[in-house]
């Protein structure tokens, strides 16, 4: 591929100070927190309107040349990393909020918009995207649109897809696509919003979304709740499930995620000897004192041995930062040991969690490799955080063997390999499982996409073009 020529062509777009040919920035967007690729992008582009993107996205299609949307490679699947090469479309300058309609709850904004910015300009408006990512400082809306993010108050509002109301898209072909707004109820035709929303950059490039958001609750609170044994944690879930109550959060921390945090910040002193922690976020329009006696009772019934309680702010935050720093210390469970993204997005059915809970802590130790577990109990998303010495030969061996068995234990469940990360590279073997399934995706993706240009190499998507 001549670089010279494309950065010629793509600068008479988007001007000479956003594109980039260099091989040092070429490095830089060559991996996202999970995935690293010896292909690097031929050239790195920037645009900030629509126009542009669909001008860049016709000339690639016209010129059969690979392109790669990406936002701010917070992802954890390989899907933003351009493996064949060609165009990476970096779409942060694309960082507008379009309209806020307060009388109709709804937000336009371009894909570039950062989740917690976001929340922060609808504050004083008493309004929030519920969407709650562990990335949410870094990771864009167009990003967790196309991965269909889930994240912490997934069990009471749902994921991505629950939020996005209209898009614009620009095709492959780079004709720009309108498609849902704002209207409540949509029955015409397919249901094209939520095609996009998930496809991982495989059929579209997102320019623009409407999005549902929501009253900021008035009355939150937290318990929190030690378990001496796992099983027993796990049992939980479903109980407060029977009990009428639907928390807006459940989230676990394993013994080895304890263990893993109190080496990383001894202030946190999370019980040593705990097998389990349960935390749930409760929260309401009316206060929610009857919600929380009655989870502490049920965690009570099921065997906790210790419970807190909060509605007061500064101890909510305080009760929630172990849960926040587990990703971080996970690489402190072991001397020489660092976590790898990889098998650490299951997702099974509450009813099945506590099995798995069991199955992984057996797993780790057939192993001789810590897994830290952690996430999202209320849905079943659990973050088998798998911790390697990166260099030893025998545990990269172990690693591979590993990942294979979590992901399968997903799949005996009824569960799949990703809850909220998405396929992109890292998964896309497991697609196999159902092949039915992927030939349907194989037939959109060609008919949308008939010269594979947009964001191949992801989610086994490629065969179809060979056929």
């Amino acid at each position: 591929m001549d670089k010279q020529k494309l950065l010629d062509d793509l600068t008479g777009i988007v001007g000479k100070s956003n594109v980039s040919i260099d091989e040092a920035v070429l490095f830089l967007y060559s991996s996202d927190v999970a995935f690293e690729s010896d292909i690097f992008p031929d050239i790195v582009v920037r645009p900030s309107t629509t126009e542009e993107v669909s001008q860049i996205v016709r000339y690639a299609n016209d010129n059969k040349i690979p392109i790669t949307p990406r936002g701010a490679g917070s992802g954890a699947s390989g899907s933003a990393v351009a493996v064949k090469g060609g165009i990476l479309l970096d779409l942060t300058r694309m960082n507008k909020i379009l309209e806020l309609d307060t009388d109709n709850f709804m937000v336009a904004v371009q894909p570039g918009v950062v989740l917690v910015n976001l929340n922060e300009y609808l504050k004083p408006h008493g309004l929030f995207l519920p969407v709650d990512l562990g990335s949410a400082s870094m990771a864009n809306i167009g990003g967790t649109i196309a991965n269909n993010g889930g994240g912490l108050r997934a069990v009471k509002y749902g994921v991505m897809r629950n939020y996005v109301m209209g898009l614009e898209v620009v095709l492959p072909s780079g004709e720009i696509l309108e498609t849902g707004g704002k209207t409540r109820k949509n029955v015409v035709g397919y249901d094209i919003v939520s095609l996009f929303t998930g496809s991982e950059g495989t059929l579209g490039i997102i320019t623009k979304a409407i999005l549902k958001i929501i009253a900021i609750p008035k009355h939150v609170g937290v318990v929190f709740a030690v378990y001496d044994d796992l099983y027993k944690a796990g049992k939980t879930v479903p109980a407060i499930f029977k009990s009428g109550i639907l928390p807006s959060a459940i989230e676990i921390l394993d013994q080895t995620a304890i263990l893993a945090i109190n080496k990383y910040r001894p202030d946190v002193n999370l019980p040593q000897s705990a097998e389990a922690i349960l935390l749930f976020e409760i929260d309401g329009p009316i206060p929610i004192e009857r919600e929380i006696t009655i989870i502490e009772e049920t965690c009570r019934e099921q065997g906790a041995i210790e419970v807190k309680k909060t509605t007061d702010e500064a101890e909510r935050t305080r009760l929630w930062e172990a849960r926040k720093l587990v990703g971080a210390a996970s690489t402190r469970v072991r001397e020489g040991y660092s976590r790898v993204y990889e098998g650490e997005d299951i997702t099974v059915t509450p009813m099945d969690i506590p099995d798995v809970l069991l199955e992984l802590r057996a797993l780790s130790k057939r192993y001789d490799l810590p897994i830290v577990v952690f996430g999202h109990i209320g849905d079943g998303n659990l973050h088998p955080a798998i911790t390697v010495r990166k260099k030893n030969p025998q545990d990269l061996l172990k690693l591979k063997q590993l990942v294979d068995e979590i992901h399968e234990l997903a799949l005996s469940k009824g569960g799949v390999v990703t809850g909220e990360h998405g396929i992109g590279v890292q998964r896309a073997k497991y697609l196999k499982n159902n092949p039915l399934n992927l030939h349907v995706m194989r037939l959109i993706k060609k008919v949308l996409d008939p010269n594979n240009i947009m964001n191949p190499g992801k989610m086994d998507l490629d065969p179809i073009y060979e056929a």
